[in-house]
């Protein structure tokens, strides 16, 4: 059970790391669910790295698998939302929203900028493959964490 947690801490790195790049290297400015979603990516490997330091017992296990999948099912959600935004922007306005405003008010987006702060609009394509999104994509890397979280959840090994 340790090497899936230490899988999905590190696919949650390779995943923020290339987020990193995209933002700094590609100049694809994060916009407001960008952000939720790399928050859903920080609080789920931080939770896969304590389980994998940690190496519980059945009980630590299913805690540590369900707040895995409780953060899963939080970039799901929020990585939906986006991939459904950017099929239909007339439905909701992004950019310089109240969620910019209030993510970028808060402590850690001070902290570090590059990875927290909100600039871009959530309704552009800046960047495809295999006719996929960024949120498409993050949406089925969401959907493997939290099977994968099911899965540490209701392991009987």
């Amino acid at each position: 059970m340790r090497l899936l947690f230490l899988f999905i801490l590190l696919c949650c790195i390779v995943l923020l790391g290339y987020a990193q790049y995209l933002q700094h290297v590609e100049k694809l400015l994060p916009c407001p669910l960008c952000v939720a979603q790399r928050l859903a990516y920080w609080l789920l490997g931080l939770t896969a790295l304590l389980a994998f330091l940690h190496n519980p017992g059945v009980t630590g296990r299913r805690i540590y698998g369900f707040l895995m999948f409780a953060f899963a099912l939080m970039g799901a959600i929020i990585a939906t939302r986006h991939a459904w935004l950017i099929r239909f922007p007339e439905a909701f306005e992004c950019g310089i929203s109240p969620e910019e405003a209030f993510l970028n008010s808060l402590p850690i987006a001070d902290w570090w900028p590059g990875m927290f702060e909100a600039n871009g609009d959530c309704a552009n394509i800046d960047w495809e493959l295999l006719t996929l999104t960024i949120p498409d994509w993050s949406l089925v890397a969401f959907v493997i964490f939290s099977i994968s979280a099911l899965y540490t959840l209701f392991s009987k090994k």
